[in-house]
């Protein structure tokens, strides 16, 4: 996992730009976050998917479809200006957030300090790559609640969960779309590759939509809740599982026995294969379950 960065220590945390009023209460509204934003200096940018949350309703509404517990450690990535990570320590026993911008990350913890300060000690800043995690300080995370960056979101869960076990579930954010596809069924047409390697770590649901309003700057498309339950995978090994599902999906209007024909070495050995895990050769990719594809990956190679 690499090194362990250092948490924030409280005494070297800065401070929030000074406001009045309003600023120093309550969630962050449209004002604070361009407050906070004119404070830093901070132009988002399209490459970190830089599209900061300001309206407390959505806010409360992500906390309370999340259900956390009391005893809850959250892992939340890309908490930006710290919208989401203000609400979500007002339910969870501890938040851990890891965000790649170091500016954002030096004025998180001011920020939670300035409207939340019986909670600060709760929060824990980690600069980093989700894709690169370090190992993390603090509890190990029990459940993902994130906004997520649309360019990298499904990389990022499914990463995440495979180096993090102890999380039992997650609520992402993420574009309409991406959300469609981690919770397509088999059969449908936005089944595909996300939607199998998802369902490899749980049960994935639609927990709702999100309009891009209340966003800032304001995206360019719409927005989707999705909840994962993790549950025990199927039997099989994970990383040949999610090789074959790369293969059947790589040229997805073909048959299976067409499709596998380079992973299983030819065509006849791919139907070999597909017929020995019980699967018709002239299916398809999305009519298969997580279970079909990890039952086809234990299949024996087809001796030359």
């Amino acid at each position: 996992m690499g090194l362990r960065p250092p948490p924030v220590r409280l005494d070297e945390r800065p401070r929030c730009p000074p406001a009045a009023g309003p600023f120093l209460t309550g969630l962050l509204g449209p004002a604070a976050i361009r407050e906070l934003a004119q404070h830093l200096e901070l132009r988002p940018t399209k490459t970190l998917g830089q599209n900061f949350l300001h309206d407390a309703n959505t806010i409360r509404r992500i906390v309370r479809t999340a259900e956390l517990r009391p005893d809850d450690a959250v892992l939340e990535v890309g908490p930006g200006l710290g919208s989401l990570t203000l609400g979500l320590l007002s339910e969870a026993a501890h938040v851990t957030a890891v965000e790649i911008d170091p500016r954002l990350a030096r004025l998180l913890p001011g920020t939670v300090a300035a409207r939340l300060p019986d909670r600060a000690s709760r929060l824990t800043v980690v600069e980093a790559d989700a894709l690169r995690l370090p190992e993390l300080p603090g509890p190990p995370p029990t459940a993902l609640v994130a906004n997520l960056p649309y360019n990298v979101a499904v990389p990022v869960l499914l990463t995440l969960l495979e180096q993090l076990p102890t999380l039992d579930r997650a609520l992402i954010l993420v574009q309409a779309e991406v959300a469609e596809r981690l919770a397509a069924a088999p059969g449908t047409a936005a089944y595909g590759v996300p939607s199998v390697k998802a369902a490899w770590y749980g049960e994935v649901r639609r927990a709702g939509n999100v309009g891009r309003r209340v966003f800032w700057p304001e995206p360019n498309v719409d927005s989707g809740l999705v909840s994962l339950v993790r549950r025990p995978p199927p039997p099989g090994d994970r990383a040949a599982t999610f090789a074959v599902v790369d293969a059947a999906f790589a040229t997805r209007r073909k048959s299976l026995r067409a499709a596998l024909a380079r992973w299983a070495g030819s065509p006849a050995a791919a139907e070999e294969r597909l017929r020995a895990a019980g699967i018709d050769p002239s299916a398809r990719g999305e009519q298969l379950s997580v279970a079909d594809f990890a039952r086809l990956a234990a299949t024996a190679p087809v001796a030359p």
